[in-house]
C-alpha cells in the first residue's frame, strides 16, 4: 500500500505542472490574404489583456508561412478568464507587400469564459477590408 501512494505522490509531481500551463495551441491565430487566396506571412500579431488600468501585454509574434501563429498563449502560464484582444499589424504586412490598406491595424477583442479554453481566430484580409470570427 505504501508503494502505490508514492507513486500517486511522484506521477502527481511530475504532471502538476504540465497540468496549470497553457496547452500548446491554446490560442492559435491565421491570417488569409482573400485577394490572393495564400496564406498571409509575417504578419505581425501582439496579444493583450484587459486590466483595471487598460491593457497588459501577454505575448507577441509573426505569422508562419502559412499564415498562421499555432500558440501565441505563453504555455508556462495559464489563460485566465478575461477580456482580450489579438491585434494584427495589418498596415506594416500590406507595406511589405508595396501595397496601400485602409486599416493599419485590426483588433479583435474577445472573451476568454474558461481558464486555457482552446480558442482559434481567423482573420480574412485584403487591403480594403476584413472579417473574423471565432474558430476552432
Amino acid at each position: 500500500m505504501k508503494i502505490v501512494k508514492g507513486l500517486l505522490v511522484l506521477s502527481a509531481s511530475i504532471l502538476a505542472p504540465v497540468a496549470f500551463s497553457a496547452p500548446l495551441g491554446t490560442l492559435s491565430v491565421h491570417v488569409l490574404n482573400q485577394q490572393t487566396g495564400i496564406p498571409s506571412e509575417n504578419v505581425g500579431v501582439t496579444l493583450e489583456k484587459q486590466q483595471d488600468m487598460g491593457w497588459t501585454k501577454i505575448a507577441e509574434g509573426k505569422t508562419d508561412g502559412d499564415g498562421r501563429i499555432k500558440s501565441l498563449y505563453p504555455m508556462d502560464k495559464d489563460m485566465q478568464q478575461g477580456v482580450y484582444r489579438v491585434t494584427f499589424k495589418t498596415g506594416e504586412y500590406f507595406k511589405s507587400e508595396k501595397l496601400n490598406s485602409f486599416f493599419p491595424e485590426i483588433p479583435v477583442i474577445f472573451t476568454v469564459s474558461k481558464t486555457n479554453e482552446k480558442l482559434h481566430i481567423p482573420l480574412l484580409l485584403s487591403q480594403y477590408g476584413y472579417s473574423t470570427y471565432k474558430g476552432s
